[in-house]
Order: C-alpha cells, then structure tokens, then sequence
C-alpha cells in the first residue's frame, strides 16, 4: 500500500505544548501554569446573550465573513481601541486567531516565497506556513533586546524571495511588546522592501505600559497589513473558538474564499455572545488587566529573588525565565520539574530553537496558585545544589 500521509504534513513536529503536557494530564494533582488560558470565567452577561442566542433558535448559519452586526462590531472596537479604520467588507470573523493565521498564509503565499517567523513564538506560524507551501524563515530575537524585533535582525534575515513578516506582540511566550517607535523603525524596510505583515495581536489588551500599538495604524501600513485578533483572552472565551481578521479589501476576500471552503463560517452562538462582548466588556477587560498585572510584578520579583533571572514582560500573561544556569536543556528542567514537584511549565525549546534555556511560566492563574507553585520550585531548585 502507498503511503497515505502527506510529506509535508508528516514532517512536522507535535505541538511542543501539547506533548508536554499530554504527560502531565496522565498525573494527579499537578500545579498547571502552561497553557494560555484565562482562569476567569467568560462574563455572565457575554454567557447569557450566547444562553439567549439558542434560546431564540439562533443556530443557523451565518453568511461566511460572519454576521454583519458583528462586523460592525468589530470594526468599531478596532477605530476606538487602536485607531484602525475598517469597513465592515474588510473584516473576517474565524474560528479562533489560529484559524485566521492559516488562511492568511493560505490565500497569500506561492511555493518558494519566504515568511520570517521572529522567534520564541507561538507554535501555529512555522506549521501554517510549510501547509500553505512557503518557507519558514526562522527569526532569533535575544533576551538583550527584551525578545523585540529590531531593525537590524529584520534585515539580516532578508531575500529576494521575502513575503511576508509575522510580527507576534504582545508576544506569546517572552510577553514582549514593540512600542510605536519600535514599529516605526522597522515600517521603513517592510515598505521599502515591499513586505507583507501578519500581525498577530491577539493579546492586545494585555498591555502593561500604555495601550498597544498596531503596526497597521501607522502611515503607509493598513495596506501592507492583516491584523489578527480574536476574543480568547481579552473577554476569556477560549472555547467559544471566535477570532477575526482584518485587512485590505483584496486579500480579505481571497481569505474569505479559503475560509469558506474549510469552515463555512464561525459558531453563531459565539459570534452573537461577541456581539455583546465588543458592546459591554470593557469593564471586564480592565478588571482582568488589572488582575493580570498584579500576578505579573508579583512572579517576575519571586523568580528574580529566587536566583531565577527574568526580564520584565509588558504584555500577554506569560514570563520567561532564563534557567540556563542549571545546566539542563529547558525540556530537562521542567521534565523534572514536573516529576518531582507536580509543577507543569512549558520548556522554552518549544516556541523556537533560540528558546532553548528558558521556560514559558503562565500567570493567568490565582496569586493563591502562583505561590504554592513557585514554593515548589523553590524545592526543586534547593535539590540541584
């Protein structure tokens, strides 16, 4: 018999993530403080309108782009929050960001064209791009730079045969952000170099110093640019699988084409419950900012004073403590964590090879959690000396 599976699909590696703790979901009583997702329930009145929504037979499809009132939506939360201007024709409504992403490579790369992936980043970019027959170029930022792509790293990794740029801030796992004059630096060689953005802003309200900027608000780059959002960890509504895209007319509507072919269009039950989330949630978005904030200060000087190195975060919910000192590889450290203590990090290797000496710790967890926890790594840590 051939051979069923597609070489490119058999090529690729698991999920970093996902194999870790595919472990420690076999053990009991493990502290988890790996995945991204927010120990806040979805707010009452966002669950209620998705109660409401199937209560009045809502369960139909939905046009493929998504309902026009959330588009609507969508686009007016876009101009208030980070002074994007956005038809409502230019927004597409997906099933999560990670849909969003693959479907932009999807509907804009040919085989060969190059797409720079600045890394440690979210595990999605590298495998969507080698699915839609493009070449991953892998991108090292250093914990010097505060994990920011800088103009010069962006150059260094140029070719001929460059498409598309990934810009991943606020970052998922250093908690890296790029600043408007940081994106401004770099807006000059994606422009002159005549680049595409994919950015990746699905912690956008997750930051710590000012409110985000978008690189597509700044001059000549709505038309270079396909922002990526979604309403997972802003409003805690990880599993009603809900994001969006929003760019330029023309790419939009490829994507749309793509879009309808592999999904049809996102859940109807979460897109009315986002309705109301874009209409009401700003206070529960603070209020969870504000919680966020305040596990953020409290893990980065626990870490530091406990011998454990870690650059301030100012954006998402992760840290990413340096462990290089121990003389283990990342997976080493926290495999052992894991067995010895029951604490479940993620090994730094697995977002990126320049990863590999740290580890990705989630703060989107209670501050009871967070110091049984780092107790417990406090304990693994006595035993290595």
């Amino acid at each position: 018999m051939r051979n069923p599976i597609s070489k490119t699909v058999q090529e690729l590696a698991p999920s970093g993530i996902r194999r870790f703790f595919d472990v420690a979901n076999t053990m009991e009583n493990v502290i988890s403080l790996g995945v991204g997702e927010p120990d806040f329930d979805t707010p009452w009145h966002v669950r209620e309108e998705g109660i409401y929504s199937l209560e009045q037979g809502r369960t139909f499809y939905t046009s493929n782009a998504g309902l026009s009132e959330l588009k609507e939506e969508i686009s007016g939360y876009l101009a208030r929050r980070f002074q994007l201007t956005y038809t409502p024709e230019e927004v597409l409504v997906t099933v999560g960001g990670s849909e969003a992403i693959d479907i932009a490579m999807r509907a804009m790369l040919d085989p060969g064209d190059e797409v720079i992936i600045p890394e440690p980043c979210f595990v999605s970019y590298l495998p969507c791009v080698k699915m839609a027959g493009g070449v991953p170029v892998p991108l090292a930022l250093e914990e010097k730079d505060h994990f920011k792509l800088t103009k010069e790293k962006l150059l260094s990794a140029l070719t001929e045969n460059t498409k598309i740029l990934v810009l991943p801030f606020p970052n998922n796992p250093t908690g890296a952000i790029m600043t408007e004059s940081e994106l401004k630096e770099i807006t000059e060689v994606i422009e002159e170099r005549d680049l595409f953005v994919v950015s990746d802003e699905i912690y956008s309200e997750l930051s710590y110093q000012g409110d985000h900027v978008s690189i597509a608000s700044l001059p000549g780059m709505a038309e270079r640019t396909i922002v990526i959002n979604g309403f997972s960890k802003s409003y805690a509504m990880t599993g009603w699988r809900l994001g969006y895209a929003a760019g330029p007319k023309e790419i939009i509507k490829q994507m749309l084409k793509v879009h309808q072919y592999v999904i049809m269009c996102a859940p109807t039950t979460s897109q009315y419950a986002a309705i109301e989330a874009l209409r009401h949630g700003d206070e529960d978005v603070a209020r969870m900012r504000e919680s966020y904030d305040e596990r953020r200060r409290f893990l980065v000087k626990e870490l530091n004073d406990m011998g454990i190195p870690c650059f301030e975060p100012m954006g998402a919910f992760y840290v990413f403590p340096n462990i290089s000192r121990f003389g283990m590889t990342s997976e080493e450290f926290a495999t052992k964590l894991l067995h010895q203590e029951k604490v479940a990090v993620v090994p730094g290797s697995a977002f990126g090879e320049c990863g590999e000496g740290y580890l990705r710790i989630s703060y989107a967890y209670s501050i009871d959690n967070l110091k049984l926890a780092l107790g417990k790594i406090q304990n693994f840590i006595d035993t290595l000396y």
